[in-house]
């Protein structure tokens, strides 16, 4: 697992046009506006039927501020100020205080395979513009194992402490589900009734296109040319995130090294899985839930995601073939 996902856990969900998937060239029944901007290390953006300038502008700023207050790659956020604190108590925001236990619980559901503490491991890595394709220090890398544990992770309302001073939060595999449900819940008191929420990926419908039909959002094709679809879900009101070992990845000597870290290691996990898409009410879930699954591997993810109510998964495996939690995804297999 990492995060985010070290820097930050990418979704490889992309919304397919309507025309593009029924040769429907009807335009929209009303004028929506979008905002985009690049927040979290990634591209978001945001169209939303039936708003005026003020709430697209409300919505950037609620981006911006999300972005000083949990980035840990920003000095004054938050969650840098957590691990610079050297084991010192910090009061941090109601918000980083409700994401952080959000995070511990997950850390319990997935059995530590989803840990917010990922930070020393996953900072060793460069997934980005690692044109050498370096591998951390064996001896560097088993030392920041060491450290994490989001057991030493201590809320008590607004105070966090860690009990391990060397450990460190990292909240990229979280994070942008958390921001795109409030995004969604500021829209909602606004009234607004139809949006399409996309942080980097992480798509979020607030109820469905304005001429009734449900949003439908393409699923990537893993280690194929970015656009390029194997199978599209309809939402409705619903969430629809991706983990992959394809979004940041490099190979070397035949081994494909991915952002997708396993806690007791440190390395990326190895399983069958290519990629792991959760839909479920809340992107907070589908964001930690797309990570757990896909550490967990396919049997692992599907007992997981079968004992949990309202949310569903589709897996697809390094054979191609796509396996899915039950019978109600509305899921269109491409050619």
């Amino acid at each position: 697992m990492s995060q985010k996902k070290s820097g930050v856990f990418f979704i490889t969900a992309v919304l397919l046009s309507t025309a593009l998937l029924s040769g429907c060239t009807t335009p929209p029944q009303s004028e929506s506006l979008t905002m985009t901007g690049t927040y979290f290390d990634t591209v978001v953006q945001i169209e939303v039927w039936g708003a005026d300038q003020d709430i697209m502008d409300h919505c950037r700023e609620m981006c911006e501020n999300y972005e000083q207050m949990l980035s840990a790659t920003i000095d004054t956020s938050e969650i840098s100020e957590i691990n610079n604190a050297g084991g010192e108590p910090v009061t941090v925001s109601d918000e980083t205080a409700e994401l952080i236990e959000k995070g511990m619980e997950y850390g319990e559901i997935s059995g530590g395979l989803f840990d917010i503490t990922i930070a020393p491991a996953s900072g060793l890595w460069n997934f980005t513009d690692n044109e050498d394709k370096t591998l951390p220090d064996p001896d560097e890398l088993a030392e920041a194992v060491t450290h994490i544990d989001y057991h030493c992770v201590n809320v008590d309302g607004n105070t966090v402490v860690l009990t391990d001073p060397e450990a460190q939060i990292d909240l990229g595999g979280i994070a942008k589900g958390y921001i795109a449900d409030q995004l969604k819940e500021y829209l909602e008191s606004e009234g607004i009734e139809h949006a399409l929420i996309d942080l980097g990926g992480n798509m979020l419908a607030l109820g469905g296109r304005y001429d009734g039909t449900d949003f439908r959002i393409g699923l990537q094709m893993p280690f194929a040319e970015t656009g390029t679809v194997m199978a599209a879900v309809s939402i409705n009101d619903q969430s629809v995130v991706t983990s992959g070992d394809y979004e940041r990845y490099f190979e070397k000597d035949g081994v494909i090294y991915h952002h997708i870290l396993d806690p007791d290691t440190g390395y990326p996990v190895q399983n069958d899985l290519d990629q792991v898409t959760i839909i479920s009410d809340k992107s907070v879930d589908g964001d930690a839930l797309s990570t757990t699954c896909f550490a967990m591997g396919l049997e692992g993810g599907l007992e997981l995601i079968r004992s949990l109510d309202g949310v569903e998964a589709v897996f697809v495996t390094k054979d191609g073939e796509i396996h899915t939690s039950s019978d109600e995804i509305e899921l269109e297999v491409l050619e």
